[in-house]
This record gives structure tokens, C-alpha cells and sequence, in this order.
């Protein structure tokens, strides 16, 4: 199993309520069996803080616990349903992957059921007949340990129930994952970087696409990763030039094609099943080499904010905020060649390219096409366009970020009915051209 295939294990596992509980189950099986070898190896009958009492006690102590714990878990289970709920109806079902993978739901409802299972077993080693009675004494006293702990669990779960729910928590930890993605894919490189400034449209085959031939999907589903790494080996060991179609996070038809591979002739059967193993479909997008996908969420709640069902143009306005920062974030880093190469500098893979152009597309076009009669959000747009453009002097960035401000100008002068709002856009406006060609200026 590759990197590529641990890390989608990984994601799937992460994604889930039942992992992380079901290790700590088998952590309290394991520490159940110890604490009951200790208890027949060593006596601890005299210990002050050690449990007592008669096998009776011990078994109405175990049960009390095992018993608590069982409703416990049940009601925070159901806590947790309604708190999906209650994210997928404000903030879109797309936000309850980032409830899944909430660590500290899954210790919380992981440590209730662990408690259960300790208490289960050691109450079954119980036996109070008059010749060889057995009190395992130090598990019982371990077993009320972990009550206490657990009700220091139960507290820390209704706060952090009430907390995640909020907006503000929901946008950070979206924020949070684009920051991640943004570090985890721009940096890293496949192959060797390019040689200074190559000749690109020269070193693609003029017969490329009528020599090379088209490699298909073999299923439907999202495209969550691509083996970059193999793809290099594979097309370095048949001596191919590839060229990948689609990039991580676009929906993927069975038959529809993912590579072309250049030159027909070397291509057979082996290399088209190997080159499908490649690429990782599931049934929904994740952000390990989709960095539009937290993009795309942190869009999806400031909609639904600005729809007038809910009205609250307040979320729309952190949202646009996040989406600043992860720009402002972006606008730093290099983004990678399409282009990659092997040892030998030869051109192996072609990649679909992520543009700087793209992303602010994804980010912007669909708050300003909502927000365009709506003026705090209009003009927080214009604000975020002006802090980007703080942060870099490239001039083919700069353009991207005019050309918005400009769609934005022109949306609110159409969309905003009172004429001092329009004013004030309009003020806000050439300010941040201003800004957008001072720093034009700069790169000159």
C-alpha cells in the first residue's frame, strides 16, 4: 500500500465515528486484563485509597457505572445527531464531514463506552463464595477512576457541543483546513523542478494528439487523489509523456477520460489498469489535494447566509474575511509547474494547472453575485480585494484582482438602490484601485 492509498485510508478512517471509539475499547479490554493480573498477583487490601469492600459492594459499584455510562453514551449520541442537524440545515451537508472529524466528539463517546466495557469485564471476575472469594480490588478502584474522568468528559462535551455549532468555530475550522491545504500542495513538487525557463509549447510532440492514446476512468465518483509519484514512475519506466485531464476534486464519468498517454504504441492493458490505480475516486471531495474544496465551503455558508431565509449578512461577511486571509495566504506561495520531470530532466506528466485566477474565481464570483444588493457585503468585497493586493506585486495577480473589483463595482452600482451606498462603493472602489496599481507600479 502507497502513501497515496494510506493517506486516503487515513481520511476514511479519520472521517469516522467508530475508529477512534473502537480503540479505546480495545484499550480498555487490554487495561482490564492487566489491572485483574495485578489484582491476582499482588494485594492491595491494606491501601487507604484502595477500594475495600466486599465482592456485593464491588458488584453494585461496577454495575452503578456500567449502567451510567450506557445512558450517558446514549444521550450524547443524540446530542451529537442533533448537532449535525442542526450544521447541515445552517451551514450545508457538505460541513458534516468537518463534524465528523471532530476528534473530540469521538474521544467523548470513545471514553463512555470504554468505561462500559472496563466495568463489564471486571464485574465478571466477581465471585463471593465463602471458600476462595475474589475481590479484584485495585480494578474496582480503577473503575471508579474512570467514572470521575468520565463525568469530567461528560462537562467538557456539552461545552464543546454548543461551541461547534456556532458560526464563528464552523468558518474557523474551514479557514483552518484551507491554510493546511494550501501548505500541503503548493510546496510540494513531483519529480525535479523544471530547467530555467523552458520551452514548453516546443518540447510538447507536434503529434501529441493524434499519437497519443486515451486512458479512462473505470468508475464513477469524485477524483480525491492522485498518485503523482507513480504516475512519474510509470511513465519514466515505459518512456511515456502524460497528460493528466482532470485535477483532484472534479467528478469523474466511468469511461470519461483521466490521462492521455503519448505514444500510443507503448501503451497496453498493464499500464492503462496501473495508471487507473492512480487516481483515488470516492463519493465525495475531500481537501487533500483539493484546496478549492474548503474554498468552496467557506462560499457555501456565506450563500446560505445571504439567502433571505436566513438573512445574516454578518456570516457572509466573516466568511469573506476568511477567504481573504486564505488568499492573502496563497498570493505568497509559488504555484507549481504543469509541467514535471523526471531525473534525467524529461518531461514525463502535464498536469491539469491549479490558477491563482481559478481559485479567486471559486471565492468571489458567487458572494458578489448574491451580495450585489446587499452593501456592508459589497463593500467588505471590495476591502478584501485591496488587503490581497497588499501582499503581492505580481502583475498577473494584480490583473485577476482589478478585474474583480471592477465586477464588483459594477455589480453593486446595479444591484444597490440607494444612491449614498453608491456612493460609498464608489469611493471604496477607487480607493482599492489604487491600491491594485501602486503595487503594479511597484513590480514594474
Amino acid at each position: 500500500m502507497n502513501n497515496v492509498q494510506l493517506r486516503k485510508l487515513w481520511d476514511a478512517l479519520h472521517s469516522s465515528y467508530w475508529f477512534l471509539p473502537s480503540l479505546m475499547v480495545l484499550m480498555a479490554i487490554a487495561l482490564s486484563f492487566i489491572m485483574l493480573t495485578l489484582d491476582r498477583s499482588i494485594g492491595f487490601g491494606d491501601w487507604s485509597l484502595i477500594y475495600t469492600g466486599g465482592p456485593d459492594g464491588a458488584r453494585e459499584v461496577l454495575s452503578a457505572i456500567a449502567s451510567s455510562m450506557v445512558s450517558v453514551a446514549a444521550t450524547a449520541f443524540s446530542i451529537t445527531i442533533v448537532a449535525l442537524q442542526l450544521a447541515a440545515a445552517n451551514f450545508g451537508p457538505r460541513l458534516l464531514r468537518n463534524f465528523m472529524q471532530d476528534t473530540g466528539n469521538q474521544v467523548v463517546l470513545g471514553t463512555f463506552i470504554a468505561t462500559f466495557i472496563y466495568c463489564l469485564l471486571v464485574l465478571r471476575t466477581i465471585y463471593g463464595e465463602d471458600y476462595n472469594p475474589f475481590v479484584p480490588h485495585l480494578s474496582v478502584t480503577f473503575g471508579i477512576v474512570l467514572a470521575i474522568f468520565s463525568i469530567g468528559v461528560l462537562i467538557y462535551f456539552i461545552h464543546h457541543a454548543s461551541t461547534i455549532i456556532q458560526a464563528s468555530h464552523v468558518i474557523q475550522s474551514v479557514s483552518e483546513d484551507l491554510n493546511k491545504a494550501i501548505d500541503r500542495l503548493f510546496p510540494e513538487k513531483i519529480g525535479i523542478s523544471p530547467p530555467p525557463n523552458p520551452q514548453h509549447t516546443e518540447i510538447l510532440p507536434e503529434d501529441f494528439e493524434s499519437l497519443a492514446s486515451p486512458i479512462g476512468a473505470k468508475r464513477n465518483g469524485y477524483l480525491q487523489f492522485i498518485d503523482d509519484e507513480q504516475l512519474l514512475k510509470i511513465a519514466r519506466k515505459n518512456n511515456l509523456l502524460l497528460r493528466i485531464e482532470l485535477r483532484p476534486g472534479k467528478f469523474v464519468i466511468e469511461d470519461s477520460i483521466l490521462v492521455m498517454a503519448f505514444p500510443r504504441k507503448r501503451v497496453n492493458q498493464k499500464i492503462i489498469d496501473e495508471i487507473n490505480k492512480a487516481f483515488i475516486l470516492g463519493k465525495e471531495r475531500t481537501e487533500q489535494q483539493d484546496v478549492e474544496f474548503p474554498v468552496n465551503q467557506l462560499v457555501e455558508i456565506a450563500l446560505r447566509a445571504l439567502s433571505p431565509g436566513i438573512n445574516d449578512p454578518f456570516t457572509a461577511i466573516r466568511c469573506v474575511d476568511r477567504l481573504c486571509a486564505g488568499m492573502c495566504y496563497l498570493v505568497q506561495r509559488k504555484l507549481p509547474s504543469p509541467y514535471r520531470y523526471d531525473r534525467d530532466r524529461q518531461l514525463r506528466i502535464i498536469a491539469e494547472p491549479v490558477t491563482f485566477a481559478g481559485i479567486m474565481d471559486d471565492a468571489f464570483n458567487p458572494i458578489r453575485q448574491y451580495a450585489r444588493s446587499d452593501a456592508a457585503v459589497t463593500i467588505h468585497l471590495l476591502e478584501a480585494i485591496a488587503r490581497i493586493a497588499q501582499y503581492t506585486h505580481n502583475p498577473e495577480y494584480l490583473a485577476v484582482l482589478r478585474r474583480h473589483a471592477d465586477m464588483i463595482e459594477r455589480g453593486g452600482k446595479e444591484g444597490l438602490p440607494e444612491p449614498r451606498d453608491r456612493q460609498d462603493l464608489q469611493e471604496k472602489y477607487l480607493s482599492v484601485i489604487q491600491a491594485v496599481e501602486q503595487n503594479r507600479w511597484i513590480s514594474m
